[in-house]
């Protein structure tokens, strides 16, 4: 475990700032025009096809994901272009997984996402047990960061059938669903400037939020107009969107965060 300055140990996640939020949501952006992209885009008109094309994108993103997500493990110290790497493989594989779930096995918006809500829910349960934690400041060992992308998988997947169900099965379209899961963000971040909420539990929910918000922003800059998107370009949007996360890696302050110990809640409430 790696330890700074008066025994803080340093964790392999970054610190969560701002900039973590702001580049957060645009890797989610991506990952919906992304995996769109491959799993739509190269596709043909017939079901069967699409269905190929849903299992295909697939098992190709989580090729991706598990390889990124084995060099994060490997590194001893944080690494901000391989942990932004891991963290845009998610939601690119997650996007893959929500539609084959949702689309192809047929187990539709709501019922895929009340079964990965449990799966996040258990993940956060289990990381808790087997660690005392579920900070992410606590991210300093093998088992903490193995819960941790574990967990960030079921919600990126969450945060895709989420989306879809929100702008597809409400009738609320892809911009009414982005201003909802933005006001629910907005909620968020008022209870943690005016209230003593748990800010590990306000991470975890706007983590899992910014996902859907990322869904349907993607959703809406890249389906038909007929749907209620802008039609833009896929592999256009996903450049601008991947140019843009790359400059601000490169120009935003990262750091990685701090904790005294393995107990979280007291400093979580600071």
């Amino acid at each position: 475990m790696p330890i700074g300055s008066d025994d803080e140990a340093i964790s392999k996640v970054p610190a969560v700032t701002l900039g973590f939020w702001v580049i957060k949501i645009l890797a989610t952006t991506l990952g919906e025009t992304g995996g769109d992209a491959v799993t739509m885009s190269w596709l043909h008109a017939d079901q069967d096809a699409q269905n190929g094309g849903y299992l295909i994108g697939t098992a190709i993103f989580l090729i991706i994901f598990v390889a990124a997500v084995i060099a994060q493990i490997s590194t001893t110290k944080f690494n901000a272009w391989i942990y932004w790497l891991a963290i845009v493989a998610s939601t690119t594989v997650g996007t893959a997984m929500a539609d084959l779930f949702d689309r192809s096995l047929g187990i539709g918006y709501p019922g895929g996402s009340s079964i990965l809500l449990v799966c996040v829910l258990c993940s956060l349960g289990a990381w808790y047990i087997a660690c005392g934690s579920i900070d992410v400041a606590t991210v300093t060992s093998f088992k903490a960061e193995l819960f941790y992308w574990i967990t960030i998988t079921f919600s990126q997947t969450l945060g895709t059938a989420l989306g879809d169900w929100i702008a597809d099965g409400t009738g609320l379209g892809y911009d009414g669903g982005a201003l909802l899961f933005g006001a629910g963000l907005v909620l968020l971040a008022a209870l943690y400037v005016w209230t003593a909420a748990s800010r590990v539990l306000l991470f975890w929910a706007a983590f899992i939020l910014t996902r859907p918000l990322g869904a349907t922003v993607g959703d809406f800059l890249d389906k038909p107009a007929s749907h209620g998107g802008l039609s833009l370009s896929r592999p256009l949007a996903s450049a601008v969107i991947l140019v843009a996360i790359v400059l601000l890696i490169a120009l935003l302050p990262q750091r990685p965060g701090r904790h005294a110990g393995w107990s979280s809640e007291p400093a979580a409430r600071s």
